[in-house]
């Protein structure tokens, strides 16, 4: 497997390409390149190991760790990208700023958002992630 780099924005659109989570990056691209679903390849979520990870309360979310949450019947999607968490471009230190950015009032964010870690294809509630 090859890895290459890409800026956020491109990112952001392979991933709302996805028609949904068993739709790997690989094969938005190769749809939108024109070629055919190669056979016998394995396009699960790709391992993403470039960059810092991001630590907030004790916990390290891995470079890549897609984010996402459910606000008004309208999905929103973050990253860890570089030490941060990015959502629409800008940078969060907390998961509830994150969500505070998004529905205008206190939120735990811990209870808000779900993540997938690089090369899993299940979410959780990152407060999973909390040692108690």
């Amino acid at each position: 497997m090859y890895t290459i780099e890409i800026d956020f924005e491109v990112f952001k659109e392979i991933t709302v390409r996805r028609s949904s989570e068993d739709v790997a990056p690989n094969d938005v691209l190769r749809e939108v390149l024109g070629l055919s679903k190669k056979q016998g390849f394995d396009s699960g979520p790709a391992e993403k190991t470039d960059g810092r990870p991001w630590t907030t309360k004790g916990v390290t979310f891995p470079h890549g760790t897609e984010f996402r949450a459910m606000h008004k019947g309208q999905a929103y999607n973050a990253t860890v990208h570089d030490g941060v968490l990015v959502l629409n471009g800008q940078r969060f230190s907390s998961p509830s700023a994150a969500a505070v950015s998004i529905t205008g009032n206190a939120v735990n964010g811990w209870i808000f958002w779900e993540c997938r870690l690089p090369g899993k294809q299940t979410w959780e509630l990152i407060k999973n992630h909390r040692k108690e």
